[in-house]
């Protein structure tokens, strides 16, 4: 296609359609290159302090007109018969007007209405200066990270977000929104890890990713290549990316309640190179035991006393004359003897309370603490057996995927919890490893919705998105249904990107901004499409991205069967082979 260089239109104005700063009318041809979406540049006629304005817009709306005053006219004009439309005297003209919001007004200062002239269509100079990219892709400035292209007549222009406001200290945080299965969500996400990890400027330090995935074998394959086309090449190739999947990636997984097989999709014996188990012991649940705990269930009574736990009992030597031995407790076996000790104690004196706790407290506490290590079976170890993320050793350019996808709710949560909170300590040490984290979390209305129970995870999701990016602590999300997910998340993204939305969705009031013409266009979007709203961005725009070169999901779980349950043997060869490759 070739590139449209002269003027394609003028801009018009009237009493009823006046132009404003922020928004002007102009006119086309019928065969105009002119869509919803459309970048164009306007030239002023008349300079303003020895200046000629040029106006940027983008096309937010269209209207196709002809003379006619009533459609009877036309009727009456063909005898009442559509067929006879080759009989007519005259073709009747016909016009298209468009309605554009301003990008941009260079010189920006006085701000006037768009005044008359000549409408261009945008080249990739034009794109930069009126999305104000040419403000970081300067010479010395290095933060612009590809997010898609955008096309329009012939014009294939890069646009790239400025990684200050992608990352942080400006401003931070991604969040994803469209239909399940047709926004491409997922793909979008692992585009931009491979994006962010290229064009990342290394003076601004390292960066890895943690990745939870939720929801089937969806990020299970992040290392293995997957099918690129044509077209997708030349996108990787104008971005500045190789089309190729991710070099350094890590699994986590907790075993299944069995504990021999890792509970993952990704358990098949030829891809367990990279995957370690994700096991826990008391030390580690026991900070986060209210996440676990039904918060109406376990009063104050009860959280005093998993305290006196925390700071007295949990790996220290204790005794206490109610009780047979001493006891050091570092596992769930050593709480629960602890905890039969002193109930035994407590019945030889009967006594109903030890160290102001009441033997009912004491009971429920056993019980619900005691639970966790089967309602989380496989993550949870009654012996105190450990294997984590490499908290403090996290790897450049790394991602770290933990699979909860087959897990129950508590678990996931249970998980979520700890990691985050763990990296959130870490970084705020500066030892993690890197000085940048992502973290991505798929399906947000479950952990942020914005009616419910203010749980500690979605305590937690509230205190990234709104102070995370101080750390370089950075969140990227995705959810089906942006309305439903809690405003202070989705209000602290400072960037959101958009693909196929359902109509219902865009018929909620955080959609009141778009036009009618681009609600339309949002809920068209083929695959691979985006909208992207940016710091920068005065007004949504609309890119393609390519598909990522890493295998996706379906198509893996067919090429990587799930191992079945397999005998303890064989479970411990696995485990040992990783460590010496010579055990068979």
């Amino acid at each position: 296609m070739n590139e449209v260089t002269g003027p394609l239109g003028r801009v018009v104005a009237t009493e009823k359609k006046p132009n404003t700063p922020h928004e002007f009318h102009f006119w086309t041809a019928i065969d105009s290159p002119v869509g919803i979406g459309t970048i164009v540049r306007v030239d002023g006629a008349q300079p303003i302090d020895g200046q000629i304005p040029h106006i940027y817009g983008i096309v937010v709306e269209g209207f196709s007109y002809t003379d006619l005053q009533s459609p009877m006219h036309d009727v009456l004009g063909h005898d009442g018969s559509p067929s006879a439309a080759g009989f007519a005297a005259t073709e009747r003209a016909e016009i298209r007007l468009y309605t554009a919001s301003v990008l941009r007004q260079i010189p920006e200062e006085p701000l006037q209405p768009v005044p008359m002239g000549e409408v261009f269509l945008a080249q990739e100079e034009d794109v930069q200066i009126a999305l104000r990219m040419d403000g970081y892709l300067r010479e010395g400035a290095h933060t612009g990270i590809p997010v898609g292209v955008y096309r329009a007549g012939g014009t294939d222009a890069v646009i790239y977000l400025d990684a200050d406001f992608l990352l942080g200290p400006e401003a931070a945080h991604l969040n994803i929104t469209g239909m399940s299965g047709l926004a491409t969500k997922t793909s979008a996400v692992e585009w931009l890890l491979a994006s962010l990890f290229t064009h990342f400027p290394e003076e601004k330090g390292s960066i890895a990713a943690v990745a939870f995935n939720v929801k089937g074998p969806d990020l299970c394959y992040l290392d293995k290549p997957g099918r690129v086309e044509d077209a997708d090449e030349k996108l990787y190739e104008k971005m500045g990316v190789e089309a190729k999947p991710l070099s350094q990636v890590q699994y986590f997984a907790p075993y299944t309640p069995k504990g021999i097989t890792l509970n993952t999709f990704r358990n098949n014996e030829a891809l367990l190179d990279n995957v370690s188990p994700l096991t826990w012991g008391l030390r580690e649940v026991l900070q986060f035991a209210e996440v676990l705990l039904n918060k109406d269930d376990v009063d104050a009574k009860a959280d005093a006393l998993i305290d006196f736990i925390k700071e007295n009992v949990l790996d220290k030597e204790f005794s206490d004359p109610i009780l047979s031995k001493k006891h050091r407790v570092q596992s769930f076996a050593d709480l629960d003897a602890w905890f039969r000790d002193v109930l035994q104690g407590m019945e030889k004196k009967d006594g109903e309370s030890w160290r102001t706790h009441h033997v009912a407290t004491i009971r429920k506490v056993r019980n619900r603490l005691s639970n966790i290590s089967t309602r989380c079976a496989g993550l949870v170890t009654d012996t105190g057996a450990v294997s984590d993320l490499p908290f403090g050793s996290f790897a450049d350019r790394a991602v770290y995927v933990v699979d909860v996808a087959n897990l129950e709710e508590d678990a996931q949560d249970l998980i979520f919890a700890r990691i985050v909170s763990k990296l959130r300590e870490h970084l705020e040490r500066r030892d993690l490893g890197v000085k940048h984290l992502v973290v991505f979390v798929d399906e947000l209305n479950k952990y942020a919705p914005t009616d419910g129970a203010d749980t500690y995870v979605r305590k937690m999701l509230l205190d990234i998105a709104e102070r995370g990016r101080y750390l370089g602590l950075v969140l990227f999300s995705a959810q089906q249904f942006r309305s439903q997910v809690h405003r202070r998340v989705v209000g602290n993204s400072g960037t959101a990107l958009f693909g196929r939305m359902d109509a219902d969705e865009l018929s909620t009031p955080g959609y009141a901004v778009l036009s009618p013409a681009t609600k339309t266009k949002l809920a068209t979007l083929e695959k691979g499409q985006l909208m992207v709203r940016h710091p920068h961005f005065t007004q949504p725009i609309f890119v393609r991205f390519p598909r990522p070169a890493v295998m996706q999901g379906r198509e893996g779980a067919e090429k990587y069967p799930q191992a079945s349950d397999v005998s303890v043997h064989v479970a411990v060869l696995r485990a040992l082979r990783p460590l010496d490759p010579s055990i068979s």
